[in-house]
Formats: structure tokens, sequence, C-alpha cells
């Protein structure tokens, strides 16, 4: 079933609003796309005005920066170690913005949206 992010029926005091007009097309919303790791896999959105957006379902590889040397390395996903969105996020390998992740290089923090930007940026965290 299509999401609504219109406004709600009630006020806050929880008083009914009259209905002025039926939901448009702007106001649905998605489920969203956990990322986990695996093997690469983007989705193609397309969304208002025509603009496409690509969603990553799975992710191989971030593109991790070393703030010491400034260069950037794509590098393998080994795991997520801890993530601050959900505590389950970590045992089901779920990467969302802040996550930290278990590279080849080292442990990295995700700086990047993998659901909106469709790709996966971090930066080492040192130990």
């Amino acid at each position: 079933m299509a999401q609504s992010h219109g406004r709600s029926k009630r006020t806050k005091t929880g008083a009914k609003r009259k209905k002025k007009r039926d939901k448009i097309k702007a106001e649905l919303g998605r489920e969203p796309v956990l990322t986990t790791v695996g093997e690469t896999d983007k989705k193609h959105i397309r969304t208002r005005g025509g603009n496409p957006k690509t969603s990553l379902r799975k992710a191989k590889e971030a593109n991790v920066l070393d703030p010491g040397t400034g260069k950037i390395q794509k590098t393998e996903i080994v795991s997520v170690l801890e993530n601050t969105a959900n505590r389950h996020y970590v045992r089901r390998n779920i990467i969302t913005k802040g996550a930290v992740i278990e590279t080849k290089l080292g442990k990295a923090r995700v700086t990047s949206r993998p659901t909106q930007d469709g790709l996966v940026n971090a930066i080492l965290v040192k130990d």
C-alpha cells in the first residue's frame, strides 16, 4: 500500500480536519531501501519532475578517504561494525549514514546516504 506524506487528518489538539481534496501523487512516499553488504545491486527510481534517483540495495565496495594522505581508494566492504541508526542493523549488515564499516583498509565511517546517492563514501577512523 502507498504511503502518504500529506497532512494529518487531525489537528494537534485532536480535532478532525475537513477534507478539502484527495491525496495527490506529490505526497506519496516509498518504503525505505535498507542497503546491505553483498554483490552490488542498484535500483533506478523516477522522481518528481522525471529526475532519476539511484538507490543502492547491496554494496560490495566503498570509496574510502584517508584523512592523513588525502587520497581516496575504492576498497571492499567486509562487514558493519556499529550503526547509530539502529543497533539491530549491525547483525543484519545494513549500511546507513554514520555507520562504521570494516574494510580492507580498516575501520571507516560512512558519510554518504547509500539509498539516496547510490554509492558508499566513507572516511577512515583511527582506532
